[in-house]
């Protein structure tokens, strides 16, 4: 007991610095491709609709086997585990370095995918094992600081590299963190106890994986149209598969997700609340890029400064959001961060424009990032705070399984969103010229034909569309942004609603109790 007092006398640094480094590589890697997309689409000649898939690929393939990380980490132990993904991120990123073109680099994308898998829930759950309980809000604020300040200089950083000397740098950053975690880990970071005789469950993590990969495929797919079979067929294969995982996770002696955790209302509010800002902070960085490049006309450095100002006070808010959580509840902090990453969203609606002051695309980049890190505080500490004794790391990947799944739904949704929207506004903007809807489906057909050499930068182009036809590009793709960031801007409202519904308003001091 003694030792143990001693060490919650003091938030062990090395250990989270290490776990913090592991666990941003998750963040930073797709976030720079998504912001550079443009660039790495248009030299690898990606077709459009393949783009939100490239930018999805690794958080699609974290989504689908981060259960299995989780149940592995708790068997063979967690230190080993993210010591191996620390070692294949590195190798896959310094491949995908070399690609030669967008197929190559994709099948990197979805093994860079599996490496990072280790680095979500193990992190995390290795922070419950190395922090005592009442030291574990303010471990958890410090590590979403540096991952706040990482966030906030590399996509500049990123930006700057691939205007001086290619997009191929991007693929750098991330081995570079890598291999300082994995020192780190190694010399600092207590292994966990392990849970001898348990199995993964491999039918469990399948049915998972084909559910989301189904479904993040469908909705790729119906930018093209909704009753097409290439997105109505993706979309039954993922609602099929889904309904057998429940059905055998009721079976399963040892199921991937044990449903029993979602008799918690508080644990059930924190999985959406990481589903809703991990979706809407991937989302953004996708808009980020289409909108900032193509129509205010961004350099890939001046969009990846919208990531740096403010960077130290959101890193200060994160710290503060521990304490909080630690002396109060999560409940308050949850619904504070919701609330802000929606006065995001609907600050874009309100503002976005071709003449739109790049103040606003700060502020609003800002106000997001602060809601997601702020709510990622209270999200990790009550999901933590379930997890019996010895599954530290599945009942962690189950929180990060849902965090990936919305970083991978959001750059295809936002897409989806966009496209629809665009598609609305140039229509109505065709009609208010007096143009056939067919006639300016032909001039929009005929830039996209225009710009098959170079599809990465985008298909809307305001310039040749506004010299192929009259119409105003620019203000009809910013109307279709203004009205997707309004449709997504209810669901952090939603979920803030259900937080005060649901959750707690005091701390438990004991919430769980192990066997």
């Amino acid at each position: 007991m003694s030792a143990a007092g001693s060490r919650s006398a003091s938030v062990p640094l090395p250990v989270v610095l290490a776990l913090a480094l592991a666990f941003t590589v998750t963040v930073v890697d797709p976030l720079v491709l998504n912001l550079n997309m443009p660039q790495v689409s248009r030299a690898l000649r990606v077709p459009p609709q393949a783009i939100g898939l490239l930018g999805g690929a690794a958080t699609l393939v974290m989504a689908a086997s981060v259960l299995a990380a989780g149940r592995l980490g708790d068997t063979v132990g967690l230190k080993r585990l993210l010591r191996l993904g620390l070692v294949v991120v590195t190798v896959v990123d310094l491949l995908s370095a070399l690609s030669p073109g967008y197929g190559f680099l994709m099948a990197m994308r979805f093994l860079a995918g599996l490496g990072m898998t280790a680095l979500l829930g193990v992190p995390l759950a290795l922070l419950k094992v190395s922090v005592p309980a009442e030291r574990r809000p303010v471990a958890i604020g410090l590590l979403m600081a540096v991952d706040v300040v990482l966030c906030g200089l590399l996509p500049a950083f990123a930006g700057w590299a691939v205007t001086a000397v290619g997009w191929r740098f991007l693929f750098l950053i991330a081995p570079l963190l890598c291999l300082v975690s994995l020192w780190l880990t190694t010399r600092y970071v207590p292994e966990s106890p392990v849970r001898r005789g348990s199995r993964v469950d491999v039918p469990g993590v399948t049915l998972v994986g084909v559910t989301l990969l189904a479904l993040v495929v469908g909705l790729a797919a119906a930018q093209n149209g909704v009753s097409r079979p290439e997105t109505w067929v993706p979309l039954l294969i993922s609602a099929v598969a889904a309904a057998l995982f429940v059905r055998h996770a009721r079976r399963a002696p040892e199921p991937a997700v044990d449903l029993a955790l979602f008799r918690s209302a508080p644990f059930g509010v924190a999985l959406a609340a990481t589903l809703t800002l991990n979706f809407l902070i991937a989302g953004l960085g996708i808009v980020l890029g289409q909108f900032g490049s193509v129509v205010l006309s961004m350099s890939p450095e001046a969009i990846g400064l919208l990531y740096l100002p403010g960077t130290l006070l959101i890193a200060g808010a994160v710290i503060l959001a521990g304490h909080l959580v630690g002396k109060y509840s999560p409940r308050p902090v949850m619904v504070t961060g919701l609330l802000v990453m929606a006065a995001s969203g609907l600050l874009t609606a309100g503002t976005a424009s071709p003449t739109m002051a790049v103040w606003l695309l700060v502020l609003a980049t800002w106000l997001c990032n602060l809601g997601s890190v702020v709510a990622s505080a209270s999200v990790s500490e009550t999901v933590l705070s379930q997890a019996p004794a010895g599954q530290s790391g599945t009942v962690a990947s189950v929180q990060m399984a849902f965090a990936v799944s919305g970083a991978a739904f959001g750059p295809t949704v936002y897409l989806l969103l966009l496209d629809q929207f665009f598609q609305r506004e140039w229509m109505a903007d065709a009609r208010t010229r007096g143009l056939t809807v067919t006639r300016a489906a032909q001039a929009v057909d005929a830039v996209r034909s225009g710009m098959a050499q170079s599809p990465g930068g985008t298909v809307y182009d305001p310039n040749l569309l506004r010299q192929a036809s009259g119409l105003d590009l620019g203000l009809d793709f910013a109307g279709g942004l203004r009205l997707t960031m309004l449709t997504v801007s209810v669901l952090p409202l939603v979920v803030a609603v259900a937080a005060l519904l649901l959750m707690p308003r005091r701390r438990r001091r004991r919430m769980h109790r192990p066997a």
